[in-house]
């Protein structure tokens, strides 16, 4: 690795100030066009999630007049056909190398999903493009951070971590500025049914970029083979048990992502001198450190093994997810959002990297496999709070999906350790 260029004084070597430090991992982005691509199209699809997300459950329910039962039979139908597409289309675009055409479909259905809706406003239309479009064009997201991996893969080893992360904290940093954006527009009186057109701007926006600029496939800066794999080759490939413990282990730490938001409205309902307008405090003040703390990672990415620090930020993400129900009636609760800004930076950005990495040949299954290790940690979280909360309340679940995490990191830090040995 490069020494840090300065000038000496007195025999010492005085660093590159800070900030052009924390701005190193933006430069291969704002000087290669691939990358440029990947960072725009994460920014407009971390708006449309942001956008869309926190609002669908009230849409549903309140709007469309859906039922708890028949909102949970598209939640559980949305997220088969989410993870069977993420896993097929990956598998595909490695077969073929045809990425570009796999993104544009994915565009194409997330446009067509959010355009249903605004134009048809009614039940039907909301159940077709959430349990059937929308779940189908979930894959984009592996499919660009496949096209940001194999576009890194031309600059130098050393910046591909970073550079990597920086793209990550592109998806996160409309959260920070969407949601707040979106509480003074319903404060005004806007109609929740208004994210719609919105979000519709926002697709429509996504599938002209990659009209015009996705890299036409088998024209690329960077070597990207066919597989030579066959459909049930590859899934046998993703099936094997170390590859398939891995994606476990990992979503006992996106399982306690999970249950901290579904705990955190409940603790701080529950507690008395807390609100709706304490978790909005909270979680906004967790999302907005978690960016500079995801641009600060890349200064020690290259310092430390990638399974040990993804342990350290499962330990400080646990320590915030436990110690929330039992700290959440002091000023002391407020403490928290440090290890877990720090913490969720940390394991919101490399278990990513870490399962790119597992299948380093094949980008796009390498990328299916965080749909993988999202059912996982959705199906360990379900579990844990329906566990916790039937036996103890939400104290002892968040204290179960805290220590899941740190043994699920610590598993994964020793299967690495022994395949090394």
């Amino acid at each position: 690795m490069p020494r840090p260029r300065g000038r000496r004084k007195t025999g010492r070597v005085i660093p590159e100030p800070a900030l052009r430090q924390a701005l190193a991992p933006f430069r291969p982005i704002l000087t290669d066009p691939a990358l440029a691509l990947a960072a725009g199209l994460l920014i407009l699809f971390g708006a449309h999630a942001a956008t869309l997300m926190p609002y669908v459950s009230a849409l549903a329910v309140t709007v469309f007049g859906l039922s708890d039962g028949a909102y949970s039979t598209v939640l559980v139908v949305a997220s088969v056909l989410s993870v069977s597409a993420s896993v097929g289309f990956g598998i595909l675009a490695d077969q073929r190398a045809n990425r570009r055409a796999i993104a544009l479909l994915s565009a194409g259905l997330l446009t067509a999903g959010t355009g249903l809706v605004w134009a048809g406003q009614g039940a039907l239309a909301f159940v077709i493009a959430h349990a059937l479009i929308l779940p189908l064009s979930g894959s984009l997201f592996g499919q660009l951070f496949a096209l940001a991996r194999l576009a890194a893969s031309i600059h130098p080893e050393s910046q591909r971590g970073a550079i990597l992360s920086a793209l990550r904290a592109a998806f996160a940093l409309p959260w920070v500025v969407v949601l707040p954006v979106w509480a003074v527009a319903f404060g005004a009186g806007a109609p929740l049914i208004a994210v719609y057109p919105v979000c519709l701007v926002l697709a429509a926006a996504i599938l002209g970029l990659t009209l015009r600029y996705w890299p036409r496939d088998g024209a690329t800066r960077w070597p990207d083979p066919k597989s030579g794999l066959s459909f049930a080759a590859a899934l046998r490939e993703m099936a094997e048990i170390r590859v398939l413990a891995r994606v476990l282990a990992l979503g006992t730490i996106s399982g306690a992502v999970m249950l901290y938001l579904v705990v955190i409205g409940l603790v701080f309902s529950q507690t008395p001198g807390r609100g709706a307008s304490d978790v909005a405090l909270y979680a906004g003040f967790v999302a907005g450190l978690e960016v500079p703390f995801m641009l600060a990672l890349p200064a020690i990415i290259t310092r430390i093994d990638r399974t040990v620090l993804i342990w350290l930020g499962a330990v400080l993400y646990a320590c915030h997810l436990a110690f929330l129900p039992v700290l959440a009636e002091t000023v002391w609760v407020w403490v928290l959002i440090l290890p877990a800004a720090a913490g969720g930076a940390v394991v919101l950005t490399q278990p990513m990297a870490y399962l790119q990495d597992l299948l380093g040949m094949r980008p796009g299954a390498g990328a299916s496999l965080m749909a993988l290790q999202k059912l996982a940690g959705d199906a360990i979280c379900a579990s844990v709070f329906a566990l916790g909360a039937a036996v103890a309340g939400y104290g002892l679940a968040a204290a179960l999906g805290a220590g899941l995490c740190v043994l699920g990191a610590g598993a994964l830090w020793a299967m690495d350790r022994r395949s090394r040995d």
